[in-house]
């Protein structure tokens, strides 16, 4: 008997399996294919290993990115298949993760095996493997629900097999599909071009750092290329034009402090105060605005100092290295040394050349309980100093590289987030594909 349809669902799942259109059918897993376990061969046998069957563990699984697995880390042998829990899955199946790690899961583009922290499906209809991929991210809660174990979550091969999944007609799962996979290229081929783009960004910044520009804004020749353009120095061969200077050279350090908390009036002020917890190496260059403000009062009762805008902010206590330029007068805590710098415009050089000083910020500083560097090492670190004009290029040259990953990075965001949209639309049938069946 049916319950009734005003009773309330007794869990995700099945609130989730509710709210389907009605011409969607549900069917059990082993209604679609044969689930199939894995298992692990011997060890203690050489021979049911290194042979030609691709064997994968969830850890290579877990933090794949792609929809389809080619090959795998390790590889059995067909006696090591024969003596196993291992099953060849043909291509086209999907293995889900199914002991500690739930829910994680993959196609396998060849015939392969897997150990026994998998359940696969071998599906009737192969061609369906890509909807039901997509749509096991809503089957995760159910998988969690129904398993069991001490020492890590497993669900057994009766449970998963049981589970019903949503069955929309099979045009209807194949466009489903297509869209969610055209969505995922663009993500994968967006993620490729951001990585690639931090590395030549690496690349640009050890050239720019070692060998600067000439006077027509050409990238200058290699030591190796031409010596004659260099000079030796405390940090290497730089070019003729250069110095060497400390950071007490070109702008005057300052500290921080932390009002105390006991004095309500030190707080909640107009003053925006910086900790190093909202910096890392990952930040945007300028900062606008601190999660906590202090009063006038505040910065005057403690060794907190109103930097200028412009100044740059580097994070010197257990975290080494983080920094950032406030676009708005603000005052920090002590886990930062600040540069008012002589030549305003220095910043923006500097902000990029200190990416490559935290080796030396570690080499100077000391602490049990963490490490620190003090105002006086600080101020003594040599940094590379070029010729104001050769600065601001520099700089300039490495903000276009820095604004095209950020631009790539916020593509990269928007399409996550319209393909979160359209996952949960499509597969729940929020946004039926049956208009574009029709076109």
């Amino acid at each position: 008997m049916s319950e009734p349809v005003n009773k309330a669902p007794r869990h995700q799942y099945e609130a989730f399996l509710r709210q389907l259109p009605a011409d969607w059918d549900h069917q059990e897993i082993t209604q679609l294919g044969a689930v199939v376990g894995g298992g692990t061969p011997s060890r203690e046998v050489p021979s049911f290993w290194r042979g030609p069957i691709p064997w994968v563990t969830p850890g290579e699984v877990s933090g794949e990115a792609s929809k389809l697995l080619h090959d795998t880390q390790e590889h059995i042998s067909p006696s090591g298949l024969a003596g196993s829990g291992a099953n060849l899955l043909p291509a086209g199946s999907l293995l889900v993760t199914t002991r500690a790690t739930l829910g994680a899961r993959v196609i396998n583009a060849v015939p392969m095996a897997t150990n026994q922290g998998f359940k696969s499906i071998v599906f009737k209809k192969p061609e369906e493997a890509s909807y039901y991929y997509h749509l096991f991210e809503k089957v995760k809660p159910e998988l969690v629900r129904r398993a069991s174990g001490t020492t890590f979550l497993e669900i057994s091969g009766a449970e998963f097999g049981s589970i019903k999944l949503p069955s929309p007609s099979p045009e209807e799962k194949l466009k489903i599909a297509e869209l969610l996979d055209t969505l995922d290229t663009a993500i994968h081929q967006t993620e490729a071009i951001v990585d690639k783009l931090k590395q030549v960004k690496q690349g640009l910044l050890h050239d720019l750092l070692t060998r600067g520009v000439d006077a027509n804004g050409e990238l200058r020749p290699s030591y190796e290329e031409a010596p004659e353009l260099y000079q030796e120095s405390p940090l290497g061969w730089i070019p003729k034009e250069w110095e060497v200077k400390v950071i007490a050279q070109i702008g005057t350090v300052v500290g921080g402090g932390t009002p105390s908390r006991e004095v309500p009036s030190f707080w909640r002020g107009e003053i925006p105060w910086l900790t190093p917890g909202e910096v890392s190496k990952e930040t945007e260059k300028y900062l606008q605005d601190t999660r906590e403000h202090i009063s006038q009062s505040g910065l005057a009762g403690s060794g907190a100092n109103l930097l200028p805008k412009g100044s740059l902010m580097v994070t010197t206590r257990a975290t080494l290295g983080a920094r950032i330029i406030n676009a708005t007068p603000m005052a920090t805590n002590q886990g930062f040394k600040s540069i008012i710098f002589k030549r305003s415009e220095d910043v923006n050089y500097y902000f990029h050349a200190f990416s490559r000083l935290e080796p030396e910020l570690v080499r100077r500083s000391s602490g049990t309980t963490f490490l620190e560097i003090s105002g006086a090492e600080f101020s003594a670190l040599q940094v590379p100093s070029p010729q104001p004009f050769e600065k601001d290029l520099i700089a300039r040259i490495l903000d276009t590289a820095d604004q095209r990953i950020a631009d790539e990075t916020d593509q990269l965001r928007k399409l996550i987030a319209q393909r979160l949209g359209l996952m949960d639309d499509l597969l729940t049938g929020r946004v039926r594909v049956t208009p574009l069946l029709a076109q």
